[in-house]
């Protein structure tokens, strides 16, 4: 099998209907339509060929992302639309988020630490999780503030979840 025969199986589903390497998604910052592009967005990564793990991996970090950018770019304003470009390999992603919503505080993204835990469960912080989760599950995160949009650049490199021989 050559390397063009071994790329276009790659990219095909399994009723033969070829899968695009990349995607645009356009999502208003709202609950709701966060939530209908997530799902659209996982449809595309399991036609893509990235496995269940892989698959959940990325949407957990695409809702926090974009919550985020719901929750705290527009916070000020009526929502606006938020840019996604998937762009699946084999075993990796990256995820190109653009929006024109409020800047991140101080032009980058917080550190992405743990909040301090209380002693008991009622004092237990109600956020500051997403960033530690989206520095946790992702190999790099990039952000930068260019023409008055926000761009946030993840990339994922998923293991494989076959067995190993032994």
């Amino acid at each position: 099998m050559t390397d063009r025969t071994r790329r276009t199986a790659a990219t095909t589903t399994a009723n033969h209907a070829p899968c695009p390497r990349r995607k645009i998604f356009h999502v208003r910052a709202t609950e709701r339509a966060i939530s209908a592009g997530l799902a659209d967005m996982r449809s595309f990564l399991e036609a893509s060929g990235l496995d269940a793990d892989a698959c959940g991996t990325a949407e957990i970090v695409l809702a926090e992302a974009l919550n985020n950018i719901a929750e705290h770019a527009f916070a000020m304003t009526t929502a606006g639309t938020i840019s996604v470009t998937l762009a699946p390999g084999q075993r990796t992603l990256t995820a190109q988020i653009v929006d024109t919503g409020a800047a991140l505080p101080g032009l980058g993204p917080p550190a992405g630490q743990l909040p301090p835990f209380g002693a008991t469960t009622s004092s237990l912080p109600e956020g500051g999780f997403g960033w530690f989760l989206i520095q946790t599950l992702t190999e790099c995160l990039r952000y930068k503030r260019h023409d008055e949009q926000n761009h946030l650049c993840l990339r994922f490199a998923f293991s494989s979840s076959a067995p190993e021989k032994v």
